[in-house]
């Protein structure tokens, strides 16, 4: 892919937005992770919870706060830093790419349609590091309820184990069980995702400002905005890819969405939304902050 830029400074901004894009991927984690989990257990196992308050509770009342709550927050963070540096990192590439597809001098006049595009693209590259860490958490978070339901005793894994046992059992597939759903699930996600970030900072954007200068505040209003309508559009597909990662079956994508449809109804495919929707708007807020505000810190330190 040509870029803009020459070559070097093409890449030194990659290094950027992959570092600026590890870092956010760590806030998220531990401004979300007991809530994710929350979401896990409730897209899995949803006849075993009232609700979102009900799961929180038994959870805290059986596992505590590290295992219970925060249960597969080591593969949570190798996750989120491994997508969102590779998201980030795309995503620069990406607008770039989509700039010279459609004339445009430089990725700041980018529009809203241009910066979602860009995000489409991005997600696909990012999928590939996140689908097998994304497959340990799910498993470590639903661990109780699988346990429970084979009517085995909790046992303590961690997530190399957990990594060992699957490799061995079903070679490297095993740890892309649901690469498909995942692709499926992220690259529409983050056209929205993007799109709706970048369009809210260009509404909250006075006349005649920049978008890149509305602050503190208003770029977490624009992340939590992104967040939103990124779960809302994608969550279906993300139930699915839940269960199809914790029933350690082959069965296909489709099929299992058909069968929750068949058995628990539509409503079943937004499972554990409401636990999402209010994690998403900190974690989401967070994640563009540490982005944005560490990315223009390095571009100062270098020089750019």
């Amino acid at each position: 892919m040509a870029h803009t830029t020459g070559g070097t400074s093409g890449l030194k901004s990659g290094i950027i937005d992959f570092t600026a894009g590890s870092l956010g991927g760590v806030a998220v984690v531990y401004v979300g992770q007991p809530l994710d989990t929350v979401k896990v257990k409730m897209q899995t196992f949803p006849h075993l919870y009232k609700g979102m308050y009900d799961c929180l509770k038994q959870t805290l009342r059986n596992d505590g706060i590290i295992r219970g709550l925060y249960a597969g927050t080591t593969p949570a963070i190798l996750a989120n830093v491994a997508e969102n540096s590779v998201l980030f990192a795309a995503y620069g590439y990406c607008q770039k790419f989509v700039c010279q597809l459609t004339g445009t001098e430089n990725t700041e006049q980018l529009s809203m349609m241009g910066n979602a595009s860009a995000g489409f693209l991005a997600a696909f590259f990012s999928s590939f590091t996140l689908c097998p860490t994304e497959l340990i958490k799910c498993q470590l978070q639903a661990m109780r309820e699988v346990n429970v339901q084979g009517s085995q005793s909790a046992i303590k894994v961690t997530p190399l184990q957990l990594s060992q046992q699957i490799f061995k059992q079903y070679g490297i597939q095993g740890l892309f069980r649901g690469l498909v759903p995942t692709i499926m699930r992220e690259m529409p996600g983050y056209f929205f995702f993007f799109g709706g970030y970048e369009g809210t900072r260009e509404l909250l954007a006075k006349p005649g400002q920049s978008k890149e200068d509305i602050g503190f505040f208003k770029t977490m209003v624009a992340g939590a905005v992104g967040g939103c309508v990124l779960w809302t559009v994608i969550f279906p597909t993300d139930v699915i890819k839940s269960r199809v990662q914790i029933s350690n079956s082959s069965e296909k994508f489709l099929s299992v969405g058909y069968e929750i449809v068949k058995k628990e109804g539509v409503l079943a495919l937004y499972n554990g939304l409401k636990p999402t929707l209010i994690r998403t708007i900190p974690a989401t807020a967070v994640l563009f902050v540490v982005y944005e505000y560490s990315k223009k810190i390095m571009h100062q330190s270098i020089g750019d």
